[in-house]
């Protein structure tokens, strides 16, 4: 698909700083190992993508597979993703299936990553003092190099990114925006 970028239609895996806690009470980088487990059944492959949707971000809402098989499904059985059933059923049973062998995120009660998300913007409002009153949090800034990059309320640059309009930065209301604005996120 070469630069077209795809959300995996009826999964949401952990966000990659999201930390999950297995069986024995201990934490683990779930967001890290989601991201390893993609790159492992993608690895070498050709990779074949079909939908039909856009999200608000722009990316083509997709199942994806490879010769090995469909990958959102099997992000659900290798316990390192949740069936999204907001918006499709789809996944239901591997995430069953996945529970009940208590493996993974399953492994023990965690937070589903629209969770994660929601209250790591909830967090991040109430943090940043400085910024709380804006009603568009993130920060679109103009490096040395004329770079757009946006910075969002979490990340570790935020607090130290000052918005100067006048050389061409801006604040956003969503990442959607800011991605059709031209600007990518900061690493």
């Amino acid at each position: 698909m070469g630069a077209t970028r795809v959300r995996l239609f009826g999964i949401d895996a952990p966000e990659g700083a999201q930390r999950c806690t297995d069986q024995h009470g201990k934490e683990w980088a779930c967001g890290r190992s989601a991201t390893r487990a993609l790159e492992r059944l993608t690895k070498g492959q050709e990779v074949t993508c079909r939908g039909d949707s856009h999200d608000d971000y722009g990316r083509l809402l997709a199942v994806c597979t490879t010769g090995s098989g469909e990958i959102n499904n099997a992000l659900v059985r290798q316990s390192l993703a949740w069936a999204f059933v907001k918006y499709s059923d789809a996944y239901r049973s591997s995430e069953a299936e996945a529970r009940s062998s208590r493996r993974g995120v399953f492994a023990a009660e965690n937070q589903p990553p629209w969770e994660f998300r929601a209250k790591r913007w909830e967090n991040a409002i109430e943090s940043v003092e400085a910024d709380k009153q804006r009603d568009c949090p993130i920060k679109g800034n103009v490096s040395r190099s004329g770079e757009r990059i946006y910075h969002m309320p979490w990340q570790s640059t935020y607090a130290r990114v000052k918005i100067d309009e006048e050389n061409g930065e801006r604040w956003f209301c969503t990442e959607g925006d800011a991605e059709r604005a031209g600007w990518r996120r900061a690493r």
